[in-house]
């Protein structure tokens, strides 16, 4: 039986947001946006060790607007979310942390 996933969800690091959108094309920058306070940020994952099999991609497919990130271990994009919280490659396995980075929040 395979382990199922969901697309990444992410909260703006500012405002708490979910409408969290990717506003950049597969590989580039991964730079996203929160639509409600217009924050941007990038993705980022680092390995927490440990590797599972038979994972699953999510049921719909992801969207290429829903937020992504690149796995640290084979450089994937094929990054998903657990049930449980967790977050991991569904090409390699790989379990990972999901980091945000070069958090910018527009002044009002």
């Amino acid at each position: 039986m395979s382990i199922a996933t969901r697309p990444l969800r992410l909260a703006c690091p500012t405002c708490a947001g979910t409408g969290v959108a990717y506003s950049c094309e597969p590989r580039c920058c991964f730079n996203h946006v929160c639509p409600g306070c217009r924050t941007t940020f990038q993705t980022s994952t680092a390995p927490l060790g440990g590797k599972l099999a038979d994972v699953a991609p999510p049921d719909p497919p992801q969207d290429s607007t829903d937020p992504t990130a690149m796995c640290s271990e084979c450089r994937s994009t094929s990054v998903h979310s657990l049930d449980d919280g967790r977050v991991v490659c569904i090409d390699c396995g790989a379990l990972l942390a999901l980091q945000l980075e070069d958090i910018v929040a527009v002044a009002t």
